[in-house]
């Protein structure tokens, strides 16, 4: 059964699919696009139909306004910690917060398909995380980056201590978690947290040229490459790493796409990859 991705279920979460590129826009500008259960549930929806659908490409995840995401909802943790939200056991919480994590940060990270994060404004906390779990950033040059857990009194989730360890080194992640600073764009950039920064004007145009090409690019490669990355990332083992490579590099030699492609190369013309 094909899913349709217009109708996530709440208008918190918008999805789009256009030319195998799939765009999830966080919609709740007015509270900076904070993370509700609507919302994460529909992105763990979306992106678990989009894991297995043929027909996207690439997944761009934004969000609506002048911001990213703003991570948990500060006001919604305020009426918990006051007896106005759901009563849950702790144990039922933990298990709960996991669900969620896995199914959004965690699938952004093992999505065999790239990912791209584009922000138009601030990604902070559980936001950064979800920012920083795509394979690529793209900033306006005035959006920002901050863990902003410390300054209310959590330690941090959505995978973003692994992210920022791996991305710039565990002296500056424990920097950015201790005093949670903010980011500007241009620094970003330098401590390569983004690959690029653009005008505001600019971002929407810049990420689907980005995502288009990579969903028109071979696939099959694309889904090893990731997992190449992904085990360098997780073993200390060289030969483990190579011999994962020659693999699927191996199996890459056996695609209609490498054939095509290696034939468009000797015809000095571009490849059309089909994704097998």
């Amino acid at each position: 059964m094909t899913f349709d991705f217009s109708k996530t279920g709440t208008d918190h979460l918008l999805a789009e699919l256009d030319q195998g590129v799939l765009t999830l826009t966080m919609n709740r500008p007015d509270a900076r696009n904070a993370m509700s259960a609507e919302m994460t549930s529909a992105l763990q929806s979306a992106l678990a139909a989009a894991e297995l659908d043929n027909r996207v490409g690439c997944i761009v995840l934004t969000g609506a306004g002048k911001g990213f995401c703003a991570g948990g909802d500060v006001k919604g943790m305020v009426a918990s910690n006051e007896g106005h939200g759901e009563a849950i056991s702790i144990d039922a919480a933990i298990h709960r917060q996991r669900v969620n994590q896995r199914g959004t940060s965690g699938r952004l990270y093992a999505m065999p398909k790239p990912t791209i994060a584009a922000l138009p404004g601030a990604a902070a906390g559980a936001g950064l995380g979800l920012a920083l779990a795509c394979d690529l950033r793209i900033m306006a040059s005035s959006a920002i980056m901050t863990t902003a857990f410390a300054r209310v009194g959590y330690s941090g989730d959505y995978g973003g201590t692994f992210f920022l360890s791996q991305l710039v080194g565990t002296a500056k992640a424990r920097e950015m978690y201790f005093l949670s600073e903010r980011i500007g764009a241009e620094e970003a950039l330098q401590l390569g947290l983004t690959n690029w920064v653009c005008s505001p004007d600019e971002l929407s145009e810049r990420a689907r040229d980005i995502a288009r090409r990579l969903a028109a690019g071979p696939t099959v490669a694309y889904r090893y490459m990731k997992e190449n990355l992904n085990r360098a990332l997780s073993s200390d083992d060289l030969n483990d790493c190579m011999d994962l490579e020659a693999t699927h590099h191996i199996h890459c030699g056996l695609t209609e796409d490498h054939k095509n492609a290696t034939r468009a190369f000797v015809e000095k013309r571009e490849p059309v990859f089909k994704g097998r």
